[in-house]
């Protein structure tokens, strides 16, 4: 099920106990402004300044579409009733009637007058199925989508596109016209399935005197309309709010059709705009200029009164839950108390003296907010806000109650809040000024742990320098305690550090920050986000009453600096973690952002440090050198550059003895990912199948030996340093032993560097040894491994299997057609890519000797994760599907 993720609420301008600010779940960047914003069932709507509608899932926040929907920017869109239908008015003389779900452009609506300017407003009448929109030239026009009579050719002359504009069309001496401005957007507007005409006759001229700035459709709201008919309700520049009856097609004295028939106008023709209305009941609030917002009844035709709500325009009112919610261009968000009706009205008699007062008010965009939109998504209250400044905001209303048994829908979000707390550690373990940042990692898992169900304990080893291994187990249910399997899932709580001068990045790296369908944050990715979309399938199950085997949670602190320590906790409280059937561990990431893979091998490493020393202090070259002065640098650069040959051929002897040759099921492997990406790069001219084909294998099955850096003595000049040392690495495959590599790299350099007969002082020093790592794909974990991914990501493999051969160069509006979810590209195959990697993880092939249990590894993230990097991130999409994934596989195992 989708997640949610749960940020920090901005610092509140007010809050009256126990009224809080809605915490920013997420937030959604584009590249232009946010001018209107809807909410259907399980879908967000903007419209933008560029003439965009832009469609993303409640979910898990992924764009479903991007349509260009009209030529200028999109003042309103609503839904109907029932969301089956998406409507969208601009500063353009067109209607749209769009499908919410596929976007499909079913109607296109144009006036048949020159000159009315910009569509401000649009609403729909479903008792009538009449569309009317309010403009610029202050009138209302409308039109029905059942009205045979108004339906036209898509080539109409009658279409603004097409026919003479009295003034922009005119001749100039000489009889030529300037021709109309074209952009290329405009061809990438769908083509519409029927087009409709308005009536000339379909239209109330100064319905207002100013601009028709906002309307809806609403029933039995005064007792001047019968209770069951829909009116119009509409408000202007002019300071006015009207209701409107509907229906009447007669031709009246003045030749329009008595289509609107005004019964109530509300307020004062004074020029005080109203830019934003909302109904509860008989209330109507309007949001006006200069941050007030008016309360009228419409039934006595009174206003009840009016509020000073913010110090910019209110340019949105909403009711949700009881309250009332106001946007306004000074960026700032309202939560106000209200009198109301329904399951929100109190039994007892209300204090009217504490109603209407401002109960949260918060800074929420860095910009104008223009729009707002309120919604319960799977049990979830939310209120969503647009702004000039690009974005939209989701935020998370605190929780009314706590039931003492929560759903999985409530877990949801309890995951990510527990992503955020876990993230917000500082678990650098390679710095010694974060030992206490990363005992208090430890310690937060434990709890989490603890409070989740699970039988913890930190393990340490004697010397007290290494980061605790938090073991953490989980009992099944079905079976006794000796014929339940145990699964152990390996992780890491240490991350690597965040460098976050010259705004690298966009956030605080250890404060999680949604954005754009993402969760950004160090660790995210490796490997926090993981663990803990393992640690919630657990619970899952649990709750599920599913759990039949035993879920061992072995977490460390210290992989990102080597594992120091690991093996011998391990080894010290063997007995304590108990037999083990299967490993998992979820570390690294995808070959891609679109095909999900799983991991089958891994490069071992070693790590050494290879120094010279002199018997001298550090010399002057200019004073002390000679060819008589052995210099510790030039020794350690000559017996370097002994160790690679021609085309990095590393030299030592036997290095390329053991390892295993290519066989047909591995080579099918890699003509599978080629299938891939070849097809991704097909349109930008990427390199060979076969050079990228040698370059995979080159990266996961070749060994490699690198020089990372060399460090001398004494400062910066003209010294003959007293001592010079270098990091080196070699990267191991399966079938080299990580022991004779680490034994042949010690004797290679000790004679190179006895055939230099220098009187320096040679010492090689091992920091890190890994052995590589090979699983077996066609194994029984692998097998379940696959099936889940499979049940997860279902159907994106069967589509592209499929939609290959006969659409995979179709595209719907610059998205592909099977859905948000793959970016444009398909697969040849309809399974996950089964992918090598050339990294260490140095836990795993350790684990599996240990405890003579095979280990498999799904990669959660991305490839464009950026894990170890600026701004690592992960999409929640991912997080999601890697805990059903867990939740599968824990369950069969």
């Amino acid at each position: 099920m989708p997640t949610m993720p749960v940020a920090s609420a901005p610092s509140p301008i007010l809050e009256v106990p126990p009224h809080t600010t809605p915490q920013l779940v997420h937030t959604l960047k584009h590249d232009s402004s946010v001018l209107t914003v809807v909410v259907g069932n399980d879908s967000i709507y903007a419209g933008t300044q560029n003439g965009e509608i832009l469609v993303w899932s409640l979910g898990d926040f992924q764009p479903i579409h991007s349509i260009q929907a009209h030529k200028r920017s999109i003042m309103s869109l609503c839904l109907s009733d029932d969301r089956s239908l998406l409507f969208s008015c601009a500063s353009d003389p067109v209607v749209n009637v769009w499908c919410p779900v596929t976007m499909n452009r079913l109607y296109e609506i144009y006036s048949t007058y020159d000159s009315f300017g910009d569509i401000f407003s649009v609403a729909y009448s479903s008792q009538y199925e009449t569309v009317y929109y309010g403009t610029q030239n202050t009138s209302i026009q409308w039109v029905s989508l059942k009205d045979p009579d108004r339906r036209v050719s898509n080539d109409s002359a009658s279409h603004p596109d097409r026919r003479n504009h009295r003034f922009f069309d005119s001749r100039a001496v000489g009889g030529t016209s300037t021709p109309r401005p074209t952009d290329e957007r405009y061809d990438l507007i769908p083509r519409p399935h029927t087009v409709v005409e308005t009536d000339k006759r379909a239209n109330k001229m100064f319905a207002h005197y100013g601009y028709v700035y906002c309307m809806l459709i609403t029933t039995g709201a005064t007792a001047y309309a019968n209770p069951e008919d829909d009116i119009l309700v509409s408000g202007g520049g002019d300071g006015t709010i009207k209701a409107w009856k509907l229906g009447g097609k007669e031709i009246g004295a003045d030749g329009y059709e008595t289509g609107l028939e005004e019964i109530m106008v509300l307020g004062d023709d004074d020029a005080n705009s109203v830019m934003s209305i909302s109904i509860d009941g008989s209330f109507l609030y309007s949001g006006k200029l200069d941050g007030v917002i008016e309360l009228w009844d419409l039934d006595t035709k009174q206003k009840l009164r009016a509020i000073k709500a913010h110090q910019g325009d209110v340019m949105s009112i909403q009711m949700g839950w009881g309250y009332l919610w106001s946007a306004a261009r000074s960026g700032t968000v309202s939560k106000h108390s209200t009198a109301h009706y329904g399951k929100y009205e109190l039994e007892t008699s209300q204090d009217v003296s504490q109603k209407y007062q401002c109960l949260t008010q918060w800074k929420a965009h860095n910009g104008k907010i223009l729009s707002s939109a309120v919604t319960t998504f799977e049990g979830k209250e939310l209120y969503i806000s647009g702004a000039n400044d690009h974005t939209v905001a989701v935020w998370l209303l605190p929780s009314q109650s706590t039931p003492e048994q929560p759903t999985p829908q409530q877990n949801e979000d309890v995951m990510i809040t527990s992503l955020r707390e876990f993230v917000s550690y500082k678990t650098v373990s390679s710095r010694v000024e974060y030992a206490e940042d990363c005992r208090r990692g430890a310690s937060f898992l434990r709890s989490l742990f603890r409070k989740l169900g699970g039988d913890v304990e930190m393990l340490s080893t004697d010397d007290k320098l290494h980061h605790p291994v938090v073991l953490a187990k989980f009992s099944g249910k079905a079976l006794p305690a000796s014929q339940r399997k145990r699964i152990l899932f390996y992780g890491h709580y240490d991350v690597v550090p965040a460098d976050t001068k010259k705004g690298k990045w966009e956030n605080d790296p250890f404060q999680l920050t949604g954005l754009n369908g993402y969760l950004y944050g160090r660790g995210v990715s490796d490997n926090k986000g993981p663990i803990m979309a393992a640690l919630y399938a657990v619970t899952d199950l649990m709750q599920a009453k599913s759990l039949d085997s035993d879920i061992v949670f072995v977490i460390e602190g210290q992989e990102e600096s080597g594992s120091r320590g690991f093996k011998e906790t391990i080894r010290k409280y063997k007995e304590r973690i108990g037999h083990i059937d299967y490993i998992l561990l979820a570390n690294s990431y995808w070959l891609d952002d679109e095909t999900p893979c799983l991991t089958y091998g891994l490069r071992g490493v070693m790590h050494a440090t290879v120094c010279v020393e002199s018997k001298n202090p550090d010399l002057h070259s200019g004073v002390d050198g000679s060819y008589m002065v052995n210099e510790p640098l030039s020794d350690l650069m000559m017996i370097l550059a002994k160790l690679k040959g021609p085309k990095n051929h590393v030299m030592l002897p036997g290095f390329y003895d053991g390892i295993l040759p290519l066989t047909a099921e591995e080579e099918a492997r890699y003509d599978d990912i080629l299938s891939v990406l070849m097809e991704q790069g097909k349109d930008r001219g990427c390199v060979s199948a076969e050079t990228l084909k040698a370059n995979l294998m080159a990266r996961w099955r070749e060994p490699n030996l690198t020089h990372h850096k060399v460090k001398v003595s004494g400062p910066d000049g003209s010294l003959i340093s007293n001592h010079a040392s270098a990091k080196i690495s070699v990267r191991l495959v399966p079938g080299q032993k990580v022991e004779e590599v680490t034994s042949s790299l010690t004797s290679f350099l000790e004679q190179e560097f006895k055939n230099l007969d220098s009187d320096n002082k040679l010492s090689i020093e091992i920091d890190e040894q890994a052995e590589p790592w090979l699983g077996d794909p066609g194994n029984y974990i692998f097998r379940t491994m696959e099936d889940a991914v499979l049940k997860a990501w279902d159907p994106l493999f069967a589509r592209r299997s499929s939609q290959h051969t006969s659409t995979s160069t179709a595209t719907t509006n610059g998205l592909p057609p099977n859905g948000p979810h793959t970016n444009g590209s398909y697969a040849k195959l309809g399974r996950p890519l089964y992918i090598r990697e050339g990294g260490s993880i140095p836990a795993i092939r350790f684990l599996e000797k240990e405890f003579n249990a095979p280990a498999a590894h799904l990669p959660c993230g991305q490839a464009s994760d950026s894990a170890h990097l600026n701004n690592e991130r992960l999409r929640v999409l991912n997080l999601s599907k890697s805990r059903e994934i867990f939740r599968y596989v824990f369950q069969k195992l």
